[in-house]
């Protein structure tokens, strides 16, 4: 297995097209920004090293030093190879790949969940996989010679490694390829490239169809015609029906069909996609269900009348995979009733790399079980939770037992007594983070120095942020019959007494 850490660019898709062709397992890892915690990230590494073993690193000359930190306590030292010494090959010999003579069954490459201080798992993917999902999801797609692909999406995340990479490639299409980095400081870069090259096809998560709508000024989008896109799909997220309104309200007057718009649920333990709905040849559906039979009966009855909620449909299953949904004993549920999602295709991951304990318990009698919750509607995927509780903030998992534990060491926080959730904020289409503290003291000025200093520790100890922090009173946070604190519960409990 090869690491490789090397930024967006030339040298990274080098990189790993080298390592499948000489039979190597390639890896790619996100690369150290300003955004990162050198501190957390090389934790994450050293551990990931430990795990993995891998033969090899492949980065820039000026990073070896961090890398040789991170692997300088595992016992398998690995070789380290920089951009300089590895060097570009631009055209193909005669000679043997062996890359090109494995197993099927094989394992070609890994892909690293994201997360903010838990150890990634490698999802370990076949060859066979990957073009069982390549080969399906371009029937789900249509997909023909004239598409064009524009991305921006990072190489070290499924959407990006494969919808937006692997996918045109290996199809043989025309592929336009952005640095996230530069779309971050100018998101009106996607649609001048767009129109550009006339694009057809681009993915991007929820949060970045708010993020495009409202950052970008009309001043930055003269000239621009959307007009050649018939599939933009949001993936990666929760989806939400405002964002999509939002982003065609703004986009529809510079040529967006409305038909374009598309949505996935995908994973990259299923290599990527699961179902795709939408973009024109099959128009995305919005079912609106009656909010208080979901809350509390996790029916998804179909109602217009008082309190709704409008979920969008993640599409049909692609033609390799089937759809179950299961209750809490692991019976399956009728349709319109919520519960956790589970999978079986051809396209799933041979194992979660090296972890054997983790892969038996992500799989009921050759079924995936997915950890997402949702329901089945006419055919239709509804993803409306994460039974793992994750919360996904911009497209990035974080695990809210991380920010507990950083917030259960703050001097004033009763031990235990923390609970950490996502709340869906519609301006920015994302989640915001929120942690609730009890304490002892009731004196509102040591409550907000207590907030403040739990904003400091979790700001320190990982790579993200806390939207808000409420501290309250003992015996505030709802538990379980077991004792457990029950995240669910609370989370709507707050909502219900928030301001």
């Amino acid at each position: 297995m090869v690491i490789i850490i090397l930024e967006h660019g030339v040298d990274l898709i080098y990189a790993f097209w080298g390592a499948v062709l000489h039979g190597a397992i390639p890896s790619i890892l996100p690369f150290l920004s300003e955004k990162l915690s050198p501190e957390i990230y090389r934790q994450s590494l050293s551990a990931l090293i430990e795990i993995t073993s891998p033969a090899a690193f492949i980065t820039y000359p000026a990073f070896v030093g961090e890398v040789q930190q991170a692997a300088g306590g595992t016992s398998s030292p690995s070789a380290i190879l920089t951009n300089a010494q590895v060097g570009r090959q631009t055209s193909f010999s005669s000679q043997s790949w062996p890359g090109l003579e494995r197993d099927p069954d094989e394992i070609v490459l890994l892909q690293h969940s994201s997360g903010t201080t838990g150890l990634k798992k490698g999802v370990a993917l076949s060859h066979r996989s990957v073009f069982n999902q390549l080969e399906s999801y371009a029937a789900a797609l249509n997909l023909n010679n004239d598409d064009i692909v524009v991305s921006w999406l990072p190489l070290y995340h499924d959407m990006g490694l494969i919808a937006g990479f692997l996918l045109p490639i290996l199809s043989g299409l025309h592929l336009v390829l952005m640095s996230p980095f530069d779309w971050v400081k100018a998101p009106q870069k996607l649609f001048q490239a767009i129109t550009q090259y006339q694009a057809t096809l681009t993915w991007i998560p929820n949060f970045a169809y708010n993020f495009c709508a409202k950052k970008i000024r009309s001043q930055y989008l003269e000239g621009v015609d959307l007009s050649s896109l018939r599939a933009v799909t949001n993936c990666s997220e929760t989806i939400h029906w405002r964002s999509h309104q939002i982003f065609l309200e703004r986009f529809e007057p510079y040529g967006l069909n409305p038909t374009a718009l598309a949505a996935s649920y995908a994973m990259a333990e299923n290599v990527f996609a699961v179902t795709q709905g939408g973009g024109g040849h099959r128009p995305m559906s919005v079912d609106e269900i009656d909010a208080r039979d979901f809350r509390t009966k996790g029916i998804a009855r179909p109602s217009t009348m008082g309190d709704t909620i409008k979920w969008v449909s993640s599409g049909t299953p692609l033609e390799n995979v089937e759809i179950r949904i299961l209750d809490e004993n692991l019976q399956d549920m009728p349709e319109r009733h919520v519960g956790e999602i589970v999978l079986r295709s051809n396209c799933t991951l041979s194992e979660y790399f090296k972890r054997p304990s983790i892969t038996q318990k992500a799989f009921l009698d050759g079924w995936y079980r997915t950890g997402d919750i949702g329901y089945l509607a006419d055919g239709e995927v509804y993803v409306t939770g994460r039974k793992k509780e994750l919360i996904i903030v911009g497209g990035k998992n974080i695990y809210p037992q991380d920010l507990e534990r950083l917030a259960n060491d703050v001097p004033g926080v009763h031990p235990g007594r923390v609970v950490a959730f996502g709340v869906y904020n519609e301006n920015i289409g994302t989640e915001e983070i929120v942690l609730i503290a009890e304490s002892e003291t009731t004196d509102t000025a040591q409550k907000r120095r207590i907030a403040t200093q739990i904003r400091q520790k979790i700001n320190q100890g990982t790579d993200t942020a806390v939207r808000y922090v409420r501290v309250v009173k003992p015996k505030w946070l709802i538990k379980t019959s077991s004792g457990k604190i029950a995240r669910g519960a609370n989370r709507q409990k707050y909502l219900d007494t928030r301001d």
